[in-house]
């Protein structure tokens, strides 16, 4: 008799469904006290995601809110190191795990804090026998692995959690199954190759259900160190083939490019904290204004 995919799940006495509803019914149970969950993505790799998502939860959180960040890039995670957190440990109790708190006072929950060894890569074993299906499988095991991040971190109450998703629509939509109120903010740099991948994950998206509060072009020009000269740092083209879809989207702020950045990122001090009287943490301000008051408006 030919077995269904929730066969192949019970078999063996391992119950691997009824492990899959009971972890549903700890999620529902941890983001009950979560107000916002804001999911930060992109169609492509490159454009400072993981640099806006670890400013943006710094900026939310000097504005008085309780924040959370998962940093849901299994493969590449990067916002331990960015928010300082990359050497705690990590609370492990009967009823979940407490998660690192970083700058800000920033909640930090991401594969990086469990892995000692900083070159290692994350490696996913597949069920004997199908190792020429094993990208199938490894799609299934990053996202029973979100949502164990998500299901089993003491989170507590949380004005704000952000997720930063590894590139790709599919990862937002997958997410959005999980937890129905999501939403995003899509990001781009003003280069009309980024802009053309973009726009095709935004009409994913929005395809899917998805809803996006906006859109943040990072590197949207270069802020000189020296001078603070603000110049184009990409040679800007118009193209309405390439830009109508991301026109139709709220533009919630405009990066400068800032090679001191870069540096507070990789020190664990997050850029609107080093540098809190600069041109780009007033920007990142207006954002975290911004999408909080959109988020809380959209829920009276």
């Amino acid at each position: 008799m030919t077995k269904t995919y929730t066969d192949i799940l019970s078999d063996g006495g391992s119950d691997v469904l009824g492990q899959v509803i009971a972890q549903r019914e700890r999620l529902t149970i941890r983001m009950a006290d979560v107000k916002r969950v804001i999911a930060i993505l992109s169609g492509k790799g490159g454009v400072g995601k993981s640099t806006l998502t670890a400013n943006l939860a710094a900026a939310i959180a000097n504005r008085g809110m309780q924040v959370g960040v998962l940093d849901a890039d299994l493969n590449g995670p990067t916002l331990a190191m960015m928010l300082g957190v990359k050497d705690q440990s990590l609370q492990l109790a009967p009823e979940g795990i407490t998660p690192a708190v970083g700058m800000a006072g920033v909640k930090v929950m991401s594969i990086d804090i469990f892995l000692r060894d900083a070159h290692a890569p994350v490696t996913w074993q597949h069920p004997e026998g199908l190792a020429q299906d094993s990208f199938v499988w490894r799609n299934i095991i990053e996202t029973t692995a979100v949502r164990e991040f998500l299901s089993d971190t003491l989170w507590g109450e949380l004005d704000v959690l952000l997720i930063d998703l590894p590139p790709g629509a599919e990862r937002f939509s997958t997410l959005a199954k999980l937890l129905p109120s999501l939403s995003g903010i899509m990001v781009t740099i003003p280069s009309e190759v980024s802009y053309r991948v973009v726009n095709k994950s935004i009409r994913a998206v929005e395809e899917d259900g998805g809803r996006l509060l906006g859109l943040i072009e990072n590197m949207t020009s270069y802020l000189c160190p020296n001078c603070s000269h603000v110049g184009p740092l990409f040679s800007r083209k118009s193209n309405e083939e390439t830009s109508s879809p991301a026109l139709e989207l709220p533009m919630l702020g405009e990066i400068p490019f800032d090679p001191q950045m870069a540096e507070a990122c990789d020190c664990g001090v997050p850029y609107v904290l080093s540098h809190p009287n600069s041109l780009i943490a007033g920007v990142f301000d207006l954002v975290a204004k911004e999408i909080t008051e959109t988020s809380l408006r959209s829920e009276q």
